[in-house]
């Protein structure tokens, strides 16, 4: 039993060296990855996304309700009607509603006009038949003022009746003038009435209000058109596709940092690898709250000459917060890469400790004086050492340095890969596959 135990052990010691030996041997080398210390330029940006959108819309409504009738003529092709993209001048007929309702008002308007009009013409009549019964009696009355003188030539009741009858003329007199002004007035609201029943009759007419191009078309022939407190909207008109603008939410956080005339480079799915410039025109100050997030909506100007953008295609946004030319960048991997102890040259193990504190005091650090800290690792033989460095700005990519701790040129290290060793030796308690790897027979 005891010669049992010793056997075992001494295979296990076997097996354990083997192990160990295989694993010293077969150990590849840490390769460090490198990049350079360079100066370029650097820009802060705040990323976000938008809509294309015309500078400026104008939606084409009725203001009566009716039938369509017909849709206006293109007028780049007289043989279609307005549709999507129809080039609209000032004036162009867009569609016309059935106006046969419309017509009759004006008709009977202009009938109610014309019996305004002789109703002012009998009035006019009656008032000349009073003027002379005005004159006829103001005649007989000064007649009987002069008889009165003599005693006994006219009674006193024919005296009062010529008195009468003068009074009597003078009242019906005002009566006709005030019937002439009354007719007078009715001829006006009668023409006022056809000169509304005609504007209704023209509103049967669409017209574009502007010139443009149809970026919407909402009716179609035979639609019946209901005129209620909101007039229904036919047609979309994009008023100049030359000047474009993108709506950007833009989130609450990153609001602060937008300015007006801030530069803006945008990018749209439809013309990949093209970057289009524009500037922001303004912040909308009624924000929007969707799931407890707080966006505003940018409003960033750009020039469309070139016709590329349509409307509502969708933008990524870049906002230009700031930009430092000539600075010393290095790539943010060799920021947070962090070695291996025994990477570590030996005499810079005992710093390491503190340079791993001062990387957890950056947020502090930064507090003080307005900058970051961070570490670097540069290759020293088979190790690397540490650098303290003084950080600022970061596009994502590559961070400013500031400060003289490490010059232009400087290679660090942003990443290791292990590489294959040639003289690797193999598992000598491995299973030998196919020969187990041995020289083949000649």
């Amino acid at each position: 039993m005891r010669n049992i135990l010793v056997v075992l052990v001494l295979v296990a010691a076997a097996a354990g060296g083997g192990y160990w030996y295989w694993q010293r041997t077969n150990t590849r080398p840490v390769s460090f990855k490198t990049a350079l210390v360079h100066r370029g330029e650097l820009q802060l940006t705040i990323s976000a996304t938008g809509t294309a959108e015309p500078e400026e819309v104008v939606d084409v409504g009725a203001q009566v309700a009716g039938q369509v009738k017909s849709l206006g003529p293109d007028p780049r092709d007289s043989t279609r009607t307005i549709d999507y993209g129809s080039p609209v001048e000032e004036g162009t007929v867009l569609a016309r509603i059935d106006d046969a309702l419309y017509a009759s008002d004006v008709d009977q308007a202009m009938a109610s006009v014309e019996q305004a009009k002789a109703n002012q013409q009998r009035a006019e009549a009656d008032l000349q038949q009073l003027k002379a019964k005005v004159r006829q009696a103001e005649r007989d009355w000064q007649r009987a003022q002069v008889a009165r003188r003599s005693p006994g030539a006219i009674t006193d009741a024919d005296y009062d009746m010529f008195q009468a009858n003068n009074e009597s003329a003078q009242s019906a007199l005002a009566v006709g003038d005030a019937s002439i002004a009354q007719a007078k007035k009715a001829v006006l609201q009668a023409e006022a009435g056809l000169n509304k029943a005609k504007k209704t009759l023209g509103y049967c007419t669409i017209q574009s209000p502007v010139k443009g191009i149809i970026v919407d078309r909402r009716v179609n022939v035979g639609q019946t058109v209901v005129s209620s407190l909101n007039a229904p909207s036919l047609f979309l008109i994009a008023k100049d596709l030359r000047r474009m603008q993108v709506w950007v939410s833009v989130n609450e956080a990153d609001i602060g940092q937008i300015r007006q005339g801030m530069p803006v480079a945008f990018t749209v799915d439809a013309f990949p690898g093209e970057t289009f410039k524009g500037e922001v025109g303004k912040v909308r100050l009624n924000a929007t709250m969707t799931q407890n997030v707080v966006t505003y909506t940018v409003e960033v100007n750009t020039d469309n000459s070139s016709g590329k953008l349509l409307p509502y295609l969708t933008a990524n946004v870049l906002f230009e917060v700031g930009r430092h030319d000539n600075v010393l960048l290095v790539p943010n991997a060799a920021l947070r890469w962090w070695p291996q102890p025994d990477q570590i040259a030996p005499d810079a193990r005992a710093t390491e400790g503190k340079a791993g504190r001062k990387k957890d005091q950056a947020g502090k650090d930064a507090a003080k004086d307005g900058n970051d800290r961070g570490t670097v690792w540069v290759v020293d033989g088979n190790h690397v050492r540490p650098v303290l460095v003084k950080t600022a700005w970061s596009d994502g990519s590559f961070t400013e340095l500031r400060g003289d701790t490490l010059a232009e040129g400087t290679e660090v290290v942003v990443g290791e890969s292990r590489v294959a060793s040639n003289d690797a030796a193999s598992n000598p308690f491995a299973p030998k596959m196919f020969g187990g790897g041995g020289k083949s027979s000649q």
